[in-house]
Protein backbone atom coordinates (compact mmCIF):
# COMPACT_ATOMS: atom_id res chain seq x y z
CA UNK A 1 0.00 0.00 0.00
CA UNK A 2 1.48 3.42 -0.93
CA UNK A 3 2.35 6.03 1.64
CA UNK A 4 -0.59 8.37 2.15
CA UNK A 5 -1.43 11.38 4.28
CA UNK A 6 -3.22 10.39 7.47
CA UNK A 7 -3.97 12.95 10.18
CA UNK A 8 -1.59 15.39 8.55
CA UNK A 9 1.32 12.94 8.38
CA UNK A 10 2.46 10.59 5.63
CA UNK A 11 2.22 7.03 6.94
CA UNK A 12 3.31 3.76 5.35
CA UNK A 13 0.99 0.78 5.77
CA UNK A 14 0.46 -2.72 4.41
CA UNK A 15 -2.64 -4.91 4.23
CA UNK A 16 -2.69 -8.70 4.15
CA UNK A 17 -5.61 -11.10 4.04
CA UNK A 18 -8.81 -10.82 2.05
CA UNK A 19 -11.44 -12.21 4.41
CA UNK A 20 -12.43 -12.25 8.04
CA UNK A 21 -12.63 -9.56 10.68
CA UNK A 22 -10.27 -6.54 10.43
CA UNK A 23 -7.21 -6.37 12.69
CA UNK A 24 -4.69 -3.55 13.14
CA UNK A 25 -1.24 -4.25 14.61
CA UNK A 26 0.56 -1.36 16.37
CA UNK A 27 4.32 -1.76 16.83
CA UNK A 28 6.36 -0.51 19.76
CA UNK A 29 9.23 1.96 19.99
CA UNK A 30 12.34 1.61 17.85
CA UNK A 31 10.66 -0.78 15.38
CA UNK A 32 8.25 -0.68 12.45
CA UNK A 33 5.67 -2.82 10.66
CA UNK A 34 8.29 -5.51 10.03
CA UNK A 35 8.15 -6.32 13.76
CA UNK A 36 5.00 -8.28 12.90
CA UNK A 37 6.40 -10.21 9.91
CA UNK A 38 6.55 -13.52 11.78
CA UNK A 39 2.87 -13.42 12.78
CA UNK A 40 1.17 -11.70 9.82
CA UNK A 41 1.00 -14.86 7.67
CA UNK A 42 -0.72 -16.82 10.43
CA UNK A 43 -3.10 -14.04 11.39
CA UNK A 44 -3.95 -13.03 7.82
CA UNK A 45 -5.16 -16.55 7.03
CA UNK A 46 -8.16 -15.71 9.22
CA UNK A 47 -8.24 -11.90 9.47
CA UNK A 48 -7.74 -8.82 7.29
CA UNK A 49 -4.53 -7.49 8.85
CA UNK A 50 -3.25 -3.93 8.61
CA UNK A 51 0.28 -3.07 9.76
CA UNK A 52 1.93 0.33 9.53
CA UNK A 53 4.98 2.37 10.46
CA UNK A 54 4.06 4.83 13.18
CA UNK A 55 4.98 8.48 12.53
CA UNK A 56 8.70 9.01 12.92
CA UNK A 57 9.46 5.35 12.18
CA UNK A 58 11.13 3.88 9.08
CA UNK A 59 9.07 4.58 5.93
CA UNK A 60 6.60 6.98 7.58
CA UNK A 61 7.17 10.71 7.83
CA UNK A 62 9.45 12.05 10.56
CA UNK A 63 8.22 15.54 11.36
CA UNK A 64 10.69 18.16 12.55
CA UNK A 65 8.77 19.18 15.67
CA UNK A 66 8.42 17.21 18.88
CA UNK A 67 5.59 14.73 18.60
CA UNK A 68 3.09 13.50 21.14
CA UNK A 69 1.38 10.25 21.99
CA UNK A 70 -1.95 11.93 21.25
CA UNK A 71 -0.80 12.36 17.64
CA UNK A 72 -0.06 8.63 17.53
CA UNK A 73 -3.53 7.92 18.90
CA UNK A 74 -5.10 10.24 16.32
CA UNK A 75 -3.06 8.54 13.58
CA UNK A 76 -4.40 5.14 14.59
CA UNK A 77 -7.97 6.44 14.71
CA UNK A 78 -7.57 8.00 11.26
CA UNK A 79 -6.06 4.82 9.80
CA UNK A 80 -9.02 2.81 11.06
CA UNK A 81 -11.49 5.34 9.68
CA UNK A 82 -9.88 5.95 6.28
CA UNK A 83 -9.53 2.21 5.65
CA UNK A 84 -13.15 1.61 6.72
CA UNK A 85 -12.14 -0.92 9.39
CA UNK A 86 -14.24 0.17 12.35
CA UNK A 87 -14.95 -1.55 14.57
CA UNK A 88 -11.62 -3.36 14.38
CA UNK A 89 -9.52 -5.62 16.58
CA UNK A 90 -6.47 -3.63 17.72
CA UNK A 91 -3.29 -5.40 18.85
CA UNK A 92 -0.47 -3.35 20.37
CA UNK A 93 2.96 -4.19 21.76
CA UNK A 94 4.99 -2.04 24.20
CA UNK A 95 4.54 1.66 23.30
CA UNK A 96 2.09 0.50 20.66
CA UNK A 97 0.07 -1.00 23.51
CA UNK A 98 0.00 2.43 25.18
CA UNK A 99 -1.38 3.92 21.96
CA UNK A 100 -3.99 1.17 21.71
CA UNK A 101 -5.06 1.67 25.33
CA UNK A 102 -5.40 5.42 24.91
CA UNK A 103 -7.49 4.92 21.77
CA UNK A 104 -9.72 2.45 23.63
CA UNK A 105 -10.27 5.07 26.33
CA UNK A 106 -10.89 7.92 23.87
CA UNK A 107 -12.75 6.19 21.02
CA UNK A 108 -14.14 2.83 22.17
CA UNK A 109 -16.49 2.86 19.18
CA UNK A 110 -13.56 2.21 16.84
CA UNK A 111 -12.57 -1.07 18.50
CA UNK A 112 -14.18 -4.51 18.46
CA UNK A 113 -11.56 -5.79 20.89
CA UNK A 114 -8.23 -4.81 22.43
CA UNK A 115 -5.08 -6.91 22.79
CA UNK A 116 -2.01 -5.44 24.48
CA UNK A 117 1.36 -6.84 25.52
CA UNK A 118 3.39 -5.11 28.23
CA UNK A 119 2.65 -1.39 27.86
CA UNK A 120 5.55 0.46 29.61
CA UNK A 121 3.23 2.70 31.63
CA UNK A 122 5.86 3.42 34.25
CA UNK A 123 3.96 6.52 35.35
CA UNK A 124 1.46 4.14 36.96
CA UNK A 125 4.01 2.41 39.16
CA UNK A 126 3.94 5.03 41.93
CA UNK A 127 6.25 3.84 44.73
CA UNK A 128 6.90 0.43 43.20
CA UNK A 129 10.45 -0.59 44.22
CA UNK A 130 11.25 -1.56 40.63
CA UNK A 131 10.71 1.97 39.33
CA UNK A 132 14.09 3.57 40.27
CA UNK A 133 16.03 0.82 38.48
CA UNK A 134 13.90 1.16 35.36
CA UNK A 135 14.31 4.94 35.34
CA UNK A 136 18.05 4.62 35.86
CA UNK A 137 18.43 2.26 32.88
CA UNK A 138 16.28 4.43 30.62
CA UNK A 139 18.26 7.50 31.70
CA UNK A 140 21.51 5.75 30.81
CA UNK A 141 20.22 5.00 27.31
CA UNK A 142 19.14 8.62 26.88
CA UNK A 143 22.62 9.81 27.92
CA UNK A 144 24.28 7.46 25.43
CA UNK A 145 22.05 8.57 22.55
CA UNK A 146 22.47 12.24 23.36
CA UNK A 147 26.24 11.77 23.27
CA UNK A 148 25.93 10.70 19.64
CA UNK A 149 26.50 6.98 20.16
CA UNK A 150 23.30 5.86 18.48
CA UNK A 151 24.11 2.19 17.84
CA UNK A 152 25.50 1.75 21.34
CA UNK A 153 22.38 3.36 22.77
CA UNK A 154 20.16 1.03 20.77
CA UNK A 155 22.12 -1.97 22.01
CA UNK A 156 21.96 -0.64 25.54
CA UNK A 157 18.16 -0.33 25.31
CA UNK A 158 17.75 -3.84 23.95
CA UNK A 159 19.97 -5.46 26.57
CA UNK A 160 19.23 -3.44 29.72
CA UNK A 161 15.62 -2.28 29.27
CA UNK A 162 13.65 -4.40 26.82
CA UNK A 163 14.99 -7.85 25.96
CA UNK A 164 17.90 -8.80 28.19
CA UNK A 165 21.68 -9.36 28.09
CA UNK A 166 23.12 -10.73 24.85
CA UNK A 167 19.95 -10.13 22.83
CA UNK A 168 21.39 -7.44 20.54
CA UNK A 169 23.56 -9.93 18.64
CA UNK A 170 20.63 -12.34 18.35
CA UNK A 171 18.54 -9.78 16.46
CA UNK A 172 18.62 -9.94 12.69
CA UNK A 173 20.85 -7.27 11.09
CA UNK A 174 17.84 -5.55 9.50
CA UNK A 175 16.13 -5.26 12.88
CA UNK A 176 19.29 -3.82 14.47
CA UNK A 177 19.50 -1.28 11.64
CA UNK A 178 15.85 -0.33 12.21
CA UNK A 179 16.52 0.22 15.91
CA UNK A 180 19.38 2.57 15.10
CA UNK A 181 17.40 4.51 12.48
CA UNK A 182 14.40 5.00 14.77
CA UNK A 183 16.36 5.93 17.90
CA UNK A 184 15.63 9.69 17.54
CA UNK A 185 11.89 9.04 17.70
CA UNK A 186 12.32 7.09 20.94
CA UNK A 187 14.21 10.06 22.39
CA UNK A 188 11.28 12.23 21.37
CA UNK A 189 8.86 9.90 23.18
CA UNK A 190 10.93 10.09 26.36
CA UNK A 191 10.35 13.86 26.47
CA UNK A 192 6.65 13.33 27.18
CA UNK A 193 6.18 11.88 30.69
CA UNK A 194 2.38 12.01 30.38
CA UNK A 195 2.61 9.39 27.63
CA UNK A 196 3.49 6.79 30.23
CA UNK A 197 0.24 6.80 32.15
CA UNK A 198 -3.40 6.22 31.26
CA UNK A 199 -6.69 7.48 32.67
CA UNK A 200 -8.16 4.39 34.32
CA UNK A 201 -11.56 6.03 34.79
CA UNK A 202 -11.88 6.69 31.08
CA UNK A 203 -10.53 3.22 30.31
CA UNK A 204 -13.31 1.74 32.44
CA UNK A 205 -15.78 2.94 29.79
CA UNK A 206 -14.30 0.43 27.33
CA UNK A 207 -16.69 -2.52 27.57
CA UNK A 208 -15.38 -4.58 24.66
CA UNK A 209 -13.31 -7.72 25.36
CA UNK A 210 -9.63 -7.14 26.15
CA UNK A 211 -6.66 -9.51 26.30
CA UNK A 212 -3.70 -8.36 28.42
CA UNK A 213 -0.48 -10.34 28.16
CA UNK A 214 3.02 -10.45 29.55
CA UNK A 215 6.05 -12.72 29.27
CA UNK A 216 7.28 -14.60 32.32
CA UNK A 217 10.87 -13.65 31.38
CA UNK A 218 10.07 -9.92 31.45
CA UNK A 219 10.79 -7.60 34.39
CA UNK A 220 8.12 -7.94 37.12
CA UNK A 221 7.02 -4.31 36.84
CA UNK A 222 5.12 -5.17 33.64
CA UNK A 223 2.93 -7.49 35.70
CA UNK A 224 2.26 -4.72 38.21
CA UNK A 225 1.17 -2.41 35.38
CA UNK A 226 -1.10 -5.04 33.83
CA UNK A 227 -2.74 -5.69 37.21
CA UNK A 228 -3.75 -2.02 37.42
CA UNK A 229 -5.12 -2.03 33.89
CA UNK A 230 -7.00 -5.29 34.38
CA UNK A 231 -8.90 -3.86 37.34
CA UNK A 232 -10.16 -1.00 35.15
CA UNK A 233 -11.28 -2.96 32.09
CA UNK A 234 -14.70 -4.60 32.57
CA UNK A 235 -13.98 -7.49 30.16
CA UNK A 236 -10.27 -8.12 30.67
CA UNK A 237 -8.55 -11.47 30.59
CA UNK A 238 -4.85 -11.99 31.23
CA UNK A 239 -2.40 -14.36 29.55
CA UNK A 240 1.24 -15.13 30.34
CA UNK A 241 3.56 -16.26 27.54
CA UNK A 242 5.79 -18.89 29.12
CA UNK A 243 9.46 -18.62 28.24
CA UNK A 244 8.88 -15.30 26.49
CA UNK A 245 9.70 -11.70 27.25
CA UNK A 246 8.77 -8.34 25.79
CA UNK A 247 8.26 -9.41 22.16
CA UNK A 248 6.52 -12.81 21.97
CA UNK A 249 5.44 -12.06 18.39
CA UNK A 250 9.16 -12.20 17.50
CA UNK A 251 10.34 -15.00 19.80
CA UNK A 252 7.20 -17.19 19.99
CA UNK A 253 5.24 -16.35 16.82
CA UNK A 254 3.27 -19.60 16.57
CA UNK A 255 2.02 -19.29 20.14
CA UNK A 256 1.27 -15.61 19.62
CA UNK A 257 -0.88 -16.41 16.57
CA UNK A 258 -2.65 -19.17 18.47
CA UNK A 259 -3.43 -17.10 21.57
CA UNK A 260 -4.24 -13.77 19.93
CA UNK A 261 -5.95 -15.34 16.94
CA UNK A 262 -8.05 -17.55 19.18
CA UNK A 263 -9.07 -14.61 21.35
CA UNK A 264 -10.07 -12.45 18.38
CA UNK A 265 -11.93 -15.33 16.71
CA UNK A 266 -13.96 -15.88 19.85
CA UNK A 267 -14.86 -12.18 19.98
CA UNK A 268 -15.71 -12.05 16.28
CA UNK A 269 -17.89 -15.16 16.60
CA UNK A 270 -19.78 -13.74 19.56
CA UNK A 271 -20.42 -10.54 17.62
CA UNK A 272 -21.97 -12.60 14.86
Amino acid sequence: MPIKAVNGCHLYSESCGDHGAPMVLVHGSWGDHHNWDAVVPGLSSTFRVLTYDRRGHSQSERVATLGSVEEDVADLAALIATNHLAPTHVVGNSFGAIIALKLAAARPDLLASLTIHEPPLIGMLGNDPALPKVQQRIGAVIDTLQSGKTELGAQQFVETVAFGPGMWEKLLPDIRQTFVFNAPTWLDEMNEPSAFTVDLERLATFHQPALLSRGDQSPPFFGAILDRIATALPQAQVHTFRGAGHVPHLTHPDEFVRIVGGFVRSVATSRG
